[in-house]
C-alpha cells in the first residue's frame, strides 16, 4: 500500500522538491546581495573617514545603497526573518518531549 502511495505521489513530491530548491536559491541570493550592500557601506564610510571622497559624494552613494537595502527588505522579508530566528535561537531553550514506551 505504501509503495503504491509513493509511486502515485512521486510527481507531486518532486515538484515540491524543485520549488523548495528554487526558493532556497533565491533566498540565498537575496541574503548575499544584502551582505554585499553592507560591505559597500562599510567601504564608503572608510573612504569618507580617509578623505578619499567628499561629503556630498558620500551622501549620494549612501542614499543609493540604503535605498537598495530598504527595497530588498520590502520585497523579501528574508532579512528580517533571519535576524528574528537568530535572536529566538539564542534566547529560547528548545525542549524535546520525552516519550517513554511501556514494555
Amino acid at each position: 500500500m505504501f509503495l503504491i502511495d509513493d509511486i502515485l505521489l512521486f510527481p507531486t513530491r518532486s515538484l515540491f522538491w524543485v520549488f523548495r530548491n528554487i526558493h532556497d536559491a533565491a533566498a540565498q541570493e537575496l541574503a548575499q546581495e544584502a551582505g554585499n550592500i553592507t560591505v559597500r557601506l562599510n567601504e564608503l564610510y572608510m573612504m569618507l573617514e580617509t578623505k578619499q571622497i567628499t561629503e556630498e559624494e558620500f551622501d549620494a552613494r549612501e542614499k543609493e545603497l540604503l535605498d537598495r537595502l530598504d527595497k530588498l527588505r520590502e520585497n523579501g522579508t528574508l532579512l528580517e526573518d533571519e535576524t528574528d530566528e537568530e535572536e529566538t535561537d539564542e534566547t529560547e531553550e528548545q525542549t524535546v518531549p520525552l516519550r517513554i514506551k511501556a514494555i
